[in-house]
């Protein structure tokens, strides 16, 4: 199950850290390096746990009474 939702997640949570990174560095650097530290790892941490609730557990799963019927 988790196989499937990783290779969705992992590159899900990569990016927003990057972004976020980014991000707080560029335009928001009156904010203190240890608030922006915490920011990122909430958002990474929650952007995970997002995409892992939304992406299909069962992608790859075939219905094989739907197979059956199709061969009648």
């Amino acid at each position: 199950m988790w196989k499937h939702r990783s290779k969705f997640v992992i590159p899900t949570m990569i990016i927003v850290a990057i972004a976020s990174t980014y991000m707080l560095f560029n335009y928001y650097s009156e904010v203190p390096s240890y608030h922006k530290f915490i920011i990122i790892v909430a958002a990474t941490l929650f952007s995970g746990l997002i995409s892992a609730l939304l992406f299909p557990k069962d992608e790859y799963k075939i219905d094989e009474k739907k197979v059956e019927n199709q061969k009648k």
